[in-house]
C-alpha cells in the first residue's frame, strides 16, 4: 500500500531495532562499579516526614528508620503508587548499606555528606499531599502546608544546604501537585518530576531537573505471547475524557473516534475493576493512546509499555524520562497535537503502520519494559537503578555550578581599615 507523504513524517523510522540506543551498552554501565556508583548522603529526617505519613509508628524513640531487612511499610494502593517513586528510592539507599555485592547497583547511602556527590531529602511529598492537604477537626493548617514549611526551615538551618545553596540537593516532587508551597524556595535543588507542566521554567527546567516514570498501575505482561493479528483492537483509550487546560483534545478526539469499529475510546477510572479493564483492553490492542491531560503526561503511557502496546503520544510539551539515553521513537508513535485533529489523520496514521514495523516496536517495548519497574529489593536498570543513573548525569554539572559559585572567599579583615573584604581563592584560604 502506498503510504502519503503527510504520514510518513510521523512513522517510526523502519530501520532495525538499535538495541545500544535503550538497552545500555557496557561502557555506559560503569556506574555499576564502585568508582562510578552515585554516592549519597540521606538526612535522618524525622519519620513525620517519611514512613509515618504510611502509618508507620515506628520502632520507639528516636527511631527514625525502619528496619527495612525485616519490615517494609506498606505504600497505599490505588492511583496512589503512581507517585511513589520517594517510597522506592528511599528503600533502595536504606537497602544500599546492607549490600555486599554493588553489582547492577547505581547508588549507596553514605554518612559523610563531604563524600557525597549529591544530598537526598527524603521527605513523602506526594503521598503528604494525597492523604493530608485536607483540614483535619481542630486543624488551621494542613499537615501537608506545616510540613512542607517545617522541611524549609530544616533545610535552611543545615550545612550542607547552605555549603552548595541546594544546588546539589535531590527533592522529590513527583506528584504535579506535591510541594506547592516549598518549591518555590527550594527550587535550586534537583527536583524529581513527572513532568514540568505545573512549574514556570525559572523553578523547574530539563536542564537542572530529573523526569521519573509514574510507577504503572496495571500488572506487567510476563507472558505476552500475542502479537500482530491476535491484537484486535487498532487503538486503545480508557480514562477521563473531559478535562481542563490542554486536556480539551481528549473530548475532541473522544466525538472524532467514538463511533470507529476498530477503536475502543471510552471513560474510565479505578473504580469498578477499572485497573483490570484497562489491562485486559490494553494487552488486547495494538496501539494505545497517550493524550495530554491537566498535565503533560500520564501514568497511562507507562500502563501502555507495561502491557506491550504501543503508545501514540499526543502531547507536544511532554517530557520523558532517561530521554538522553533512550529514543523513545522506536517504540512510541508521537503525533502534534495540530495533527491529530485533522479530520482521519490518526487513524490513517496507525492503520499505514505496517505488520513488520509495528512488531519491530513491541519487541522494543518487551526489551525496555524493565527500565520503568519499581521493585524493591532494586534489580539492575530497573526504574530505580535508571533513575540513580539519571541523577549521576547531572553531577558534573552541579559541581560546576557550585565550583563556579565559590570562586572568591570573601573575608573581614578588621586590622586593616578601609579594606572591607579580600578575594581569596577557596583552596587557599
Amino acid at each position: 500500500m502506498s503510504r502519503n507523504n503527510n504520514l510518513d513524517e510521523n512513522l517510526p523510522p523502519r530501520a532495525s531495532f538499535n538495541k545500544e540506543a535503550v538497552i545500555l551498552s557496557k561502557s555506559s554501565r560503569k556506574c555499576d562499579s564502585n568508582e562510578h556508583i552515585l554516592k549519597v548522603f540521606m538526612y535522618d529526617l524525622p519519620s513525620e516526614f517519611h514512613f509515618n505519613l504510611l502509618g508507620w509508628k515506628g520502632g520507639g524513640k528516636g527511631v527514625v528508620w525502619p528496619d527495612v531487612h525485616s519490615e517494609v511499610p506498606d505504600y497505599p494502593g490505588g492511583l496512589n503508587l503512581q507517585h511513589s517513586i520517594e517510597y522506592w528510592l528511599t528503600l533502595d539507599l536504606l537497602n544500599s548499606e546492607f549490600s555486599k555485592d554493588l553489582g547492577g547497583r547505581s547508588a549507596i547511602r553514605v554518612h559523610n555528606s563531604s563524600e557525597a556527590d549529591v544530598v537526598f531529602v527524603p521527605f513523602f511529598s506526594c503521598i503528604c499531599y494525597n492523604r493530608y492537604s485536607k483540614l483535619m477537626p481542630n486543624q488551621k493548617r494542613s499537615t501537608n502546608s506545616l510540613l512542607q514549611e517545617k522541611l524549609v526551615t530544616f533545610l535552611a538551618a543545615q550545612d550542607e544546604w547552605k555549603r552548595s545553596g541546594g544546588n546539589d540537593h535531590i527533592i522529590i516532587a513527583h506528584h504535579p501537585n506535591s510541594l506547592l508551597d516549598a518549591r518555590t524556595k527550594l527550587w535550586p535543588a534537583i527536583f524529581i518530576l513527572s513532568d514540568f507542566g505545573r512549574y514556570p521554567p525559572t523553578i523547574a527546567n530539563v536542564e537542572k531537573d530529573v523526569i521519573a516514570p509514574y510507577k504503572h498501575v496495571v500488572g506487567s505482561y510476563t507472558d505476552d505471547t500475542s502479537d500482530f493479528d491476535s491484537r484486535k483492537t487498532l487503538l486503545y483509550f480508557q480514562g477521563a475524557i473531559y478535562r481542563k487546560d490542554g486536556g480539551i483534545i481528549r473530548q475532541e478526539l473522544f466525538y472524532m473516534l467514538k463511533n470507529e469499529k476498530d477503536v475502543h475510546f471510552a471513560f474510565g477510572s479505578v473504580q469498578k475493576d477499572g485497573i483490570k479493564q484497562a489491562s485486559s483492553g490494553m494487552r488486547s490492542s495494538k496501539f494505545c493512546l497517550n493524550i495530554a491531560g491537566d498535565t503533560p503526561s500520564s501514568n497511562r503511557l507507562f500502563d501502555a509499555i507495561a502491557s506491550h502496546c504501543v503508545p501514540v503520544i499526543i502531547s507536544d510539551d511532554i517530557e520523558l524520562p532517561y530521554e538522553d539515553v533512550l529514543d523513545y521513537s522506536e517504540f512510541c508513535v508521537f503525533v502534534r497535537t495540530s495533527d491529530a485533529l485533522k479530520e482521519k489523520f490518526l487513524l490513517n496514521l496507525v492503520r499505514n503502520i505496517t505488520k513488520a514495523d509495528w512488531t519491530r516496536m513491541w519487541r522494543s517495548l518487551k526489551e525496555v519494559e524493565n527500565f520503568y519497574k519499581f521493585q524493591y529489593p532494586s534489580q539492575p536498570n530497573d526504574a530505580v537503578q535508571m533513575i540513580w543513573q539519571a541523577v549521576s548525569r547531572k553531577v558534573p554539572a552541579i559541581k560546576l555550578k557550585i565550583h563556579k559559585a565559590g570562586r572568591f572567599f570573601r573575608a573581614i579583615n578588621p586590622r586593616e581599615e578601609g579594606i572591607k573584604s579580600v578575594a581569596v581563592p577557596r583552596n587557599l584560604a
